[in-house]
């Protein structure tokens, strides 16, 4: 079995792609508002918001845990509505050699609304360590969150 993996999950959402790309560049700290349950907090640790080498730490709950992560910015694509960053923290380090994350939003062709693409890449300590599915199936349960928060915005 293979230590290095790679998982890709689509969110369908009503916003446009920009704005919901905004929330994850400039204002990551403000998801705690949008779903406490999901997200606790987001710190920034070095930089600024929504400047790529930025470190942010993110609180949350996974599986019913209370989690952190803390996470280099490497890449903001504005025209692209992308985003990559990579851990260098957090709960996730006890498992992974490596890991990082991707997310695009996709403005849809009609023109009404977007898909978030979000892709994993990562590298397992070792063979009995699972796939991070239900993280990922996490980000696309916040990916839509986010979109209904977006949604009631004027």
């Amino acid at each position: 079995m293979s230590l290095h993996g790679r998982l890709e999950a689509d969110a369908e959402i009503k916003s446009p792609a920009t704005k919901f790309h905004q929330v994850f560049t400039h204002r990551p700290h403000h998801i705690s508002n949008i779903n406490f349950d999901k997200v606790q907090a987001c710190d920034l640790h070095e930089g600024d918001w929504g400047k790529e080498g930025t470190v942010i730490c993110w609180s949350y709950v996974h599986d019913g845990k209370a989690k952190t992560s803390k996470q280099i910015l490497d890449r903001i694509d504005y025209e692209n509505n992308l985003m990559t960053f990579h851990l260098i923290g957090g709960d996730l380090m006890e498992e992974y050699k490596s890991f990082r994350i991707t997310f695009q939003a996709i403005p849809k062709e009609n023109g009404e609304g977007s898909r978030v693409h979000w892709i994993f890449e990562y590298e397992k300590l070792h063979d009995e360590i699972v796939h991070p599915e239900t993280l990922l199936d996490f980000l696309v349960a916040l990916s839509k969150d986010i979109d209904a928060h977006l949604v009631e915005q004027p």
